[in-house]
């Protein structure tokens, strides 16, 4: 399983996040290049606590964790974002793509840094996670959105 507790896996991930344009296509969903990086940047200001998130419910929290961080079924396309993580209604609006970029790149580098220099917030799906589960969340969140934009 990747994880950004690998520093191959961090290499990778920054690798791809720097093949995104602003005219860089989807490949599904809604969200141009430069909502995705926003998108990112506010997932990983929820969970440092730099935001605050609303707690989902939904069923089968336990199971949905598990399939989502403990096994390699791709994440579904299409699902709807969270309002505080959409970028048309509660999410950081776009404001240049390199200081997007770059604020995004701070937060990652934060997400990655150890020791850590913050708590973590309670993932709004799957609530209470390890070291090791946010992490792997990490990779396949912006694998997720990367591969959207064939990044």
């Amino acid at each position: 399983m990747k994880t950004l507790a690998n520093q191959a896996d961090r290499e990778e991930i920054l690798r791809r996040l720097a093949t995104v344009r602003p005219e860089s296509k989807r490949r599904w969903g809604k969200m141009s290049a430069q909502r995705m990086i926003c998108h990112l940047t506010d997932s990983f200001r929820g969970v440092t606590g730099e935001k605050s998130l609303a707690r989902m419910n939904i069923p089968l929290r336990g199971v949905v964790r598990w399939i989502a961080l403990h096994t390699s079924v791709p994440w579904k396309k299409n699902l709807r974002t969270m309002p505080e993580m959409n970028q048309e209604i509660g999410g950081t609006p776009p404001t240049e793509f390199q200081k997007d970029v770059q604020e995004l790149r701070r937060l990652f580098d934060k997400f990655t840094q150890q020791p850590r220099t913050f708590e973590w917030t309670p993932h709004p799906i799957f609530l209470q996670l390890t070291d090791e589960e946010w992490m792997i969340w990490g990779y396949r969140h912006m694998d997720h959105h990367l591969r959207q934009f064939g990044a």
